[in-house]
Parts: C-alpha cells; sequence; structure tokens
C-alpha cells in the first residue's frame, strides 16, 4: 500500500483553484487500485494536509502524471504559500477496529 500526503500552507484560493482541487481528488478517485482519503486542518495556523491511498504504485503515478496536476504544480505559487508532499509506503497498519480507515480497504488487512 502506499500513500502520497500532500500538506501546504494557505495563500489565497479563488474559483480557479477551487475547480482544480475538485478535478485532482476526482482524478485520484478514479485511479487503479484507490483506497481512499483523509483531510486535515490545524486550526492554530491553518495548515492542510491531505493523504491519499492506494493499494500499489501504479495509481499514485496516475495521480502524479494527470495532466490537471501537473498543471497545479506549475501554479502552485499563486494559491500556496509553501508545501511539502511525502510519498509512503505503508508497511502495516493496526487498531481497534472501531474505526473505517482506508488501510482496512486493502487485501490483507486485518477483519
Amino acid at each position: 500500500m502506499y500513500s502520497a500526503t500532500f500538506i501546504f500552507d494557505k495563500k489565497q484560493f479563488d474559483p480557479e483553484f477551487h475547480a482544480l482541487d475538485l478535478e485532482i481528488a476526482a482524478a485520484a478517485r478514479l485511479s487503479t487500485g484507490y483506497l481512499g482519503e483523509e483531510s486535515w486542518e490545524n486550526p492554530g495556523t491553518g495548515r492542510i494536509c491531505n493523504v491519499y491511498y492506494w493499494s500499489d504504485e501504479l495509481g499514485l503515478q496516475e495521480l502524479i502524471r494527470h495532466p490537471r496536476h501537473l498543471q497545479a504544480k506549475a501554479s502552485q505559487e499563486r494559491w500556496l504559500n509553501g508545501y511539502q508532499v511525502v510519498i509512503a509506503k505503508v508497511l502495516r497498519s493496526y487498531g481497534d477496529g472501531a474505526m473505517d480507515h482506508p488501510t482496512l480497504r486493502t487485501p490483507g488487512a486485518p477483519a
């Protein structure tokens, strides 16, 4: 399983940003092996963190090469005050099973 974490500080969002953001999220959801996503915002700093999960690297690569994603990356300075992307291979995930989570939607995950 792979995850891509997009961490960013907001600058100024406009209608073009919102439209592009929706298209990229839709592309992620349609990509091969997509398992789910999460979003977090730090209320003190306004920093946002979006995490996407895939069963393998293929879907992640599809999103990275998607034309709208490439457009957003090229234009990020218009809307963001900085960003960081963390690509990770998930080695394991565990919990008490009481909550739904994308890492439970992969073959071989504990029931």
